[in-house]
């Protein structure tokens, strides 16, 4: 009985699909965007938006919690946002550890350790212990994507927003592949979704790419690929988040990575094999905005490989940006021939076997 229930729910689920895979709903899966509320209503505008497939994923922040009953309150925001979406949503934390850490203990969630501890003590039932209760803590609360582990090398001791916040486990490849995979597994143990972060490497940077361009051209080592390597051919890699790190070794134009198709389809898919989902970093940060136009860098965005765009609405001073206004920049580049529906259904694929793999 219960096998003749999974064929038709998994019927149902196909045909479902097959009526909503319209172009309208593929450009909607590869939106991501913050919201600014603690409650939601049923008059919210971000819901009615779920419900139209305008928006493939949502992602949460430390002002989206509430100081009193976090747990529940939070909870109920997650369950509200799924029930409204047709294709399951990506709901995503940036959940790290230490300072990167949206889920504070001062909301009664668990105590978190940063990135450079768990390197440091380079002991693999304290990195599970510690991955386990991230995992197990977004999973209750109806999180499945996490943007995190971090694969920087801390091999800038002044970099100022990798190494400086203890966000990177190590200066070593392979003891960060070694903690960063094992964070994975306990991700995935739960069903949740990890990205690895900053692609092609941020840990030599000099600057922060919230605030401006970084220009890693004459520090950027070869070895920052390592961790990424290591974890594609080992099958312990879900996703890829990019950096807007600007690195001339990598391309000449001196385009961000996550706006550069030599870095995303030349270098992380085609050379290095990674054939699954790449998020962009928040193309709201100022490396961005404050460098290139809000439509080229969509069109830039999209013409690297990249299949998921994320718009936080959480940087200080940058123009918040809603689902329409990116929806209309992608489908005018679409009408204008700069971007093909090909390209669109390449992302799509990528996007929906993920979610297919992990929520279905």
């Amino acid at each position: 009985m219960r096998q003749i229930f999974i064929i038709t729910l998994l019927l149902v689920q196909s045909f479902l699909y097959a009526q909503i895979d319209s172009l309208d709903i593929k450009i909607g899966q590869m939106i991501l965007v913050g919201v600014a509320e603690q409650k939601l209503d049923s008059t919210s505008i971000i819901l009615q938006e779920i419900k139209e497939g305008k928006i493939g994923g949502i992602i949460l922040f430390e002002k989206n919690i509430m100081p009193n009953n976090s747990y529940i309150n939070l909870k109920q925001v997650t369950y509200q946002l799924q029930s409204y979406a047709t294709i399951p949503l990506f709901i995503a934390i940036d959940q790290e550890g230490g300072r990167v850490n949206r889920l504070k203990t001062k909301y009664q969630f668990p105590k978190s350790v940063t990135a450079e501890y768990l390197g440091s003590l380079d002991n693999v039932d304290s990195t599970k212990f510690y991955g386990e209760i991230t995992a197990s803590t977004l999973a209750g609360l109806g999180f499945n994507v996490n943007f995190a582990p971090v694969v920087d090398l801390s091999i800038n001791p002044d970099n100022p927003i990798i190494t400086k916040y203890g966000r990177a486990f190590s200066a070593d490849a392979t003891l960060v592949a070694k903690h960063a995979s094992i964070i994975v597994e306990q991700h995935r143990k739960y069903g949740v979704v990890t990205a690895l972060k900053h692609f092609p490497g941020h840990g030599s940077s000099k600057a922060d790419t919230h605030l401006g361009i970084a220009d890693v051209t004459e520090y950027w080592q070869e070895e920052e690929l390592q961790p990424y390597k290591i974890m594609i051919d080992s099958g312990k890699i879900d996703a890829v988040m990019t950096a807007h790190i600007v690195n001339k070794k990598l391309d000449k134009n001196g385009n961000p990575g996550t706006l550069s198709e030599k870095v995303i389809d030349d270098l992380l898919r085609k050379e290095m094999g990674h054939d699954g989902v790449v998020f962009t970093d928040d193309l709201q940060m100022h490396a961005i905005t404050k460098h290139f136009g809000f439509e080229k860098s969509i069109e830039l965005t999209l013409k690297a490989g990249v299949d998921v765009m994320i718009f936080s609405n959480n940087i200080q001073g940058s123009e918040d940006r809603t689902v329409d206004a990116v929806y209309k920049v992608v489908k005018k580049l679409i009408e204008d021939g700069e971007i093909t529906e090909e390209r669109i259904n390449l992302s799509y694929q990528r996007i929906m076997k993920l979610k297919k793999d992990r929520f279905l």
